[in-house]
């Protein structure tokens, strides 16, 4: 019986389960971890397949979520970061009564661009897709290091994602797979704009971020006004790991402001 790696830590009277994003695990959260955990009951996961959640096969988008949520808390917050955003968008889609509060970083309810919309070309992830049969590792760490590019702290941000990976299991080629077949053909916009109010939703970009143009920020301020964004300078892809003080006063005070 496959299980999920599942560990619970905090101080907090409020549950958040954190969310990583494709090819990493819940080591990435580290530094957040004494940041947040006076004021949370932090939920550190590893998403089916990866980390230390081994034995799951390439899941679709809706699988995932299901997954996760069979060994969540009855009622928590969620943050998801880049594919993470998207699995805690489905939770909060799936079962929004469960979902006291949603907070996507560096994510987009449609990764791949499209005529109308900016992101990553979907050739590019197909290509991804290709090369990981070739180059397993090479094409991970290439993935990696798009993720902090143009940061002042870009090399050293892209050695500590590079050691979350290789410090736990890594995830097969046909997980790493069915990730991006997800990034490549969700598209979550017309969903998440039916979510049921007054469920909070925060999204906080990085301006410099590579993957999730700036530009999807402004696009769904209009589309979705009900919820803030906000976008943190010198940030690219992992706002968290290169302004991780600035990043947890945000989401302490989102909370703050729309706890119940």
């Amino acid at each position: 019986m496959s299980a999920l790696y599942w560990q619970t830590i905090g101080e907090g009277d409020r549950d958040l389960v954190l969310l990583h994003g494709w090819g990493l695990n819940a080591e990435v959260w580290h530094c957040m971890i004494e940041r947040l955990t006076p004021h949370f009951r932090l939920h550190l996961v590893d998403l089916p397949g990866y980390g230390r959640s081994q034995g799951f096969g390439p899941m679709s988008l809706e699988q995932m979520a299901e997954t996760v949520m069979a060994a969540a808390p009855a009622q928590a917050w969620w943050l998801g970061w880049s594919l993470g955003g998207l699995v805690a968008s489905q939770i909060a889609l799936l079962q929004p009564q469960r979902v006291s509060g949603l907070i996507t970083v560096a994510s987009s309810p449609c990764f791949a661009a499209q005529d109308d919309w900016p992101g990553i070309r979907s050739e590019v992830l197909s290509g991804f897709q290709h090369q990981l049969g070739q180059d397993f590792q090479r094409t991970v760490e290439r993935f990696l290091a798009l993720q902090t590019l143009g940061t002042e702290s870009a090399r050293q941000d892209a050695r500590l994602l590079k050691s979350v990976v290789l410090n736990q299991p890594m995830p097969s080629v046909e997980v790493l797979n069915g990730g991006l077949e997800i990034l490549r053909t969700a598209d979550l916009r017309q969903p998440l704009a039916q979510l049921p109010l007054p469920l909070p939703l925060l999204r906080v970009y990085g301006y410099l971020d590579g993957l999730v143009p700036r530009k999807v920020a402004e696009l769904l301020d209009a589309k979705w006004p009900n919820s803030p964004s906000i976008i943190i300078a010198k940030a690219a892809h992992a706002p968290f790991i290169s302004h991780p003080d600035e990043f947890a006063e945000i989401i302490g005070t989102f909370v703050a402001e729309n706890g119940i």
